[in-house]
């Protein structure tokens, strides 16, 4: 039974004929293309009318996926940006409390 879904970027389908799983990445509907990745972190291009040809259903997330290693670097980028923030702060505090030992030991 053929099934015609319209592809939804983050939205999980599972290609019956081949039995892959794979998630839409973007959807460019000027030139008529769908980018998708699969469960190995294959990325492919297809078509809309070869997308229309597929056997789909749509499924959830899979069990254990991981995100694909440039999505969790650029996570792991923000994290380190605010660890930075974090740590300027903490070190402007300290460099405030130094001045204040100072200027105390210049009164004695």
């Amino acid at each position: 039974m053929s099934r015609d879904y319209e592809p939804v970027p983050g939205q999980w389908y599972e290609n019956l004929e081949d039995e892959e799983s794979f998630r839409v990445l973007t959807v460019d509907e000027d030139s008529e293309l769908v980018e998708i990745e699969y469960l190995d972190g294959e990325i492919e291009e297809l078509d809309l009318e070869t997308w229309h040809e597929m056997d789909l259903e749509q499924t959830g997330e899979p069990e254990g996926w991981a995100e694909s290693d440039e999505e969790a670097d650029e996570e792991e980028g923000e994290d380190e940006e605010d660890e930075e923030d974090w740590d300027e702060d903490e070190d402007d505090e300290d460099d405030e409390d130094w001045d204040e030992e100072e200027d105390e030991r210049d009164e004695y």
